[in-house]
């Protein structure tokens, strides 16, 4: 089955960082989530990230001294059809607050969930392990680990 066939049909996804950059790079890694991209690109499902993804996609293609590809990439997951940007307000870091504690979650980690959950999401999309216990929402391509 596919990472893709376990969101319903008008579901939306919160995409983390890595998927976005191994699809967007050609990585082999990218395997996975290239239903999701699919799902997106076709209308049945919706991509949400938030502004530490863009920050983390863009700093390669920065450290390359590559603007260009850097707006292409900026503009690839927040101006495209069935993409949308969530700015993180001061709600949303209070939640993250709690849900690093209870998960034991680096900050931007628990931004991402806390993101995802506030919006509804129907999963959430990584290849971060660290995401592994995370039991409040659907986590699609990751291996679980033990707590």
């Amino acid at each position: 089955m596919t990472l893709a066939a376990q969101v319903p049909d008008g579901g939306t996804v919160l995409i983390d960082t890595n998927p976005i950059i191994y699809v967007l790079e050609g990585n082999p890694l990218g395997a996975p989530f290239r239903s999701i991209f699919e799902a997106v690109d076709k209308g049945r499902i919706r991509a949400l990230v938030t502004p530490i993804t863009v920050a983390e996609v863009v700093t390669g293609p920065l450290r390359a001294n590559r603007d260009a590809l850097a707006e292409r990439y900026r503009r690839t997951i927040t101006q495209n059809p069935g993409w949308e940007i969530r700015d993180i307000d001061a709600d949303i870091a209070v939640l993250a607050a709690r849900l690093r504690l209870r998960h034991a979650l680096k900050l931007p980690d628990a931004f991402q969930l806390a993101v995802a959950l506030e919006e509804g999401c129907s999963a959430l999309v990584t290849h971060d392990r660290d995401f592994g216990t995370v039991s409040d929402i659907l986590v699609l391509g990751t291996a679980r680990r033990s707590r």
